[in-house]
């Protein structure tokens, strides 16, 4: 792999693979991020070059925070099992003088209006789903029963997920939900969410059928986790159908907890307040049909978020630091494409044996949020510079407004 260093970006060359353009200068990248950008890069099926954002960083198969086209052909490890996965913001009328003294009050209210956590199946209930969904998951999910059954039909494993039940939840790792000041003082509230058990579930789901499309058709992959389904395979059509439902559950699934979210601080704040003054929904593991250098292709975004020039995007950082709305800048280079948040530097496990639970108190002083050991892998030092990150992507967006979080929820 060679560099040239006169780009905003660095160019990888490689080897019998289109190259791969990184946005990562000042950044730190993992070798094994790098092997598996590699990987990728060597798929007959991808199309001019492969964009790796600032924050990337080793995943399944292909390397969270690439961008990868592809011609007629999807990979749907690279899409990957949290399918809709991202960000929400909304402005508000409120300022930080209105925020109670108290701000713990302000997060048990939030944690008890949005289920949100994990347990394992032999622990009993699941705290992450609704007992029974409230109104508003009931109506939000009948704009989306039809499909599904239509997709459970002919793919009967998905039917026995959880799916209406999820509707409106957090989930858990780095999903959170945050209540955050400007550089204005204007108060905004911000959650990351995706498509949640169904999600998951379809998924795994079309992984595996493209695993044994790739074995009958005895491709020679790089990896096992880079299967693909060309247009025309049996399961291409279902799989993009599946894909394009779940994206659309994760995006509602975050207006309807946005909207329950509002809900809960009404209650803790009677001062009245206008709540979307400003809103940005958007995805970061998606993938959607575009037109890029004369061709239409399917890109994948792996924790990447789109671009486009004017489009409003959301890059938050950990739980100690700062989050920032931005505005695209259409860099056709990137397949106008930017950083889906920090990215990690090492993994959970290594986290956990690394701090303590004095480091995340440390780490996360004055902001109002669990400090215990449950959540030391989502420790802020777990997670890269968000400001070495920005300054790497100047070419891809400009910042409108900078967050800080005082209350935070983690799933």
């Amino acid at each position: 792999m060679s560099d040239d260093k006169e780009l905003n970006y660095n160019v990888a060359q490689v080897p019998n693979g289109v190259p791969i353009k990184m946005w990562t200068k000042g950044v730190p990248v993992e070798d094994e991020a790098r092997n598996q950008l590699v990987n990728t890069s060597r798929l007959p099926i991808v199309f001019k070059h492969i964009a790796a954002m600032p924050d990337v960083h080793l995943g399944v198969g292909a390397t969270i925070g690439s961008v990868i086209p592809t011609i007629k052909a999807i990979i749907p490890a690279a899409v990957g099992v949290d399918i809709g996965c991202g960000m929400m913001a909304a402005k508000t009328t409120l300022r930080a003088t209105d925020l109670p003294d108290n701000l713990a009050r302000l997060r048990s209210a939030i944690e008890r209006a949005i289920p949100h956590g994990f347990a394992p199946k032999h622990r009993g209930r699941d705290p992450g789903a609704w007992d029974t969904p409230p109104e508003a998951v009931d109506q939000a999910w009948a704009g989306l029963v039809d499909e599904f059954n239509q997709l459970a039909e002919l793919h009967p494993r998905l039917k026995n997920t959880n799916n209406h039940k999820h509707l409106g939840t957090l989930g858990s790792g780095n999903h959170f939900v945050e209540v955050c000041l400007d550089q204005n003082d204007f108060v905004w509230f911000m959650l990351h969410s995706g498509s949640r058990g169904v999600g998951n579930a379809i998924g795994n789901h079309f992984i595996e059928l493209a695993k044994k499309d790739a074995e009958r058709n005895m491709r020679n992959l790089p990896d096992k986790d880079l299967a693909y389904f060309e247009e025309g395979a049996q399961y291409f059509g279902d799989y993009v159908r599946g894909v394009s439902w779940a994206q659309k559950f994760a995006m509602k699934n975050r207006e309807v907890m946005m909207t329950n979210l509002i809900a809960a601080v009404r209650k803790v704040i009677a001062k009245p307040f206008e709540s979307h003054v400003e809103a940005v929904n958007c995805h970061h593991n998606y993938v959607q049909k575009e037109h890029h250098f004369g061709e239409d292709v399917f890109v994948t975004r792996k924790g990447a978020v789109s671009a486009k020039r004017g489009e409003m995007g959301i890059i938050p950082g950990s739980m100690g630091a700062r989050s920032y709305i931005v505005r695209g800048l259409g860099n056709p280079e990137s397949f106008e494409s930017c950083s889906h948040g920090a990215g990690r530097v090492m993994s959970r496990t290594k986290a956990k044996k690394l701090f303590t639970v004095a480091d995340q108190i440390k780490a996360t002083e004055g902001v109002e949020c669990r400090k215990d050991a449950d959540v030391i892998d989502e420790i802020p030092m777990a997670y890269k510079d968000i400001d070495a990150v920005m300054a790497a992507q100047q070419d891809l967006v400009e910042v409108v407004h900078t967050l800080k979080q005082v209350v935070c929820v983690k799933g």
